[in-house]
């Protein structure tokens, strides 16, 4: 589904992620782990197509298509989403309306007939349910008032309704109390399929506790330094990143 090959990416004249190698297949679920400023989100940026990167060298291909070359919109249509760490607020936009919108926009370019109100509210009614979600979610304005906890709900909420391929969630576990990352999990677990893929960012194993990976992935300096299932989380937790980072620098030498 997706192949990352001797990836290289700037910004700013600033080296971020070097010579990365990843590789993802549809049905799996991968997680990667690192400490702050190791290129983690840069790779969701990259990946959903976010402007300011300049991508040096290596390639990206999704689906046997050069991810590179398309824009944001086409990735979004070919199904590729992100769940951004810090959802952005727009104020004076209904948040139910810009769903049912994007969502309809999607299914235009599918070749699929466009949804109308009452069947939309049937379709997401089933997804508030499952998240514990306030109806009065969809009258407000996009994020604008939301605690840290609705935002990433509303994040999770437009990947339910819009069934990517791949989804990349940015440290969806953050600020969440154990209640709020549990239902997010049911969420997010109610979304595995064969076809369907999951790239989790994160610094912490907890979500792992109830998302369970194939593969965990420590990102350092912009690549990843090892890989391993889930029982490396739980290395990294009790261990922490610096002992594995100093143990790969050591073997290096």
């Amino acid at each position: 589904m997706l192949i990352i090959k001797n990836l290289c990416v700037s910004i700013k004249g600033h080296s971020i992620l070097k010579e990365l190698n990843l590789s993802i297949k549809p049905g799996e679920v991968h997680a990667i782990m690192g400490p702050n400023g190791s290129g983690k989100s840069t790779l969701g940026y990259v990946l959903a197509g976010k402007k300011d990167y300049k991508i040096t060298s290596g390639t990206i291909t999704y689906n046997e298509k050069n991810l590179l070359e398309l824009p944001p919109e086409k990735r979004s249509e070919l199904g590729l989403f992100l769940g951004f760490q810090y959802p952005i607020e727009i104020p004076g936009v209904n948040n139910g309306y810009f769903l049912r919108m994007a969502l309809n926009s999607q299914r235009k370019k599918r070749g699929l007939d466009e949804i109308d109100a009452p069947d939309f509210i049937k379709k997401i009614s089933k997804i508030i349910n499952l998240l514990n979600i306030d109806k009065k979610f969809l009258s407000r304005e996009i994020n604008y008032g939301f605690s840290g906890g609705e935002k990433k709900k509303n994040e999770i909420l437009q990947m339910l309704l819009f069934k990517p391929n791949l989804s990349i969630l940015d440290e969806v576990d953050s600020g969440l109390d154990i209640d709020s990352l549990k239902i997010l999990s049911k969420g997010i677990n109610s979304l595995l399929h064969k076809n369907r893929s999951f790239l989790l960012i994160t610094h912490y194993q907890r979500i792992l506790n109830y998302i369970q990976p194939n593969f965990v992935h420590i990102f350092f300096d912009g690549h990843i330094i090892l890989s391993g299932n889930k029982d490396l989380a739980l290395i990294v937790e009790k261990k922490g990143y610096s002992n594995i980072i100093n143990n790969r620098k050591k073997s290096n030498n």
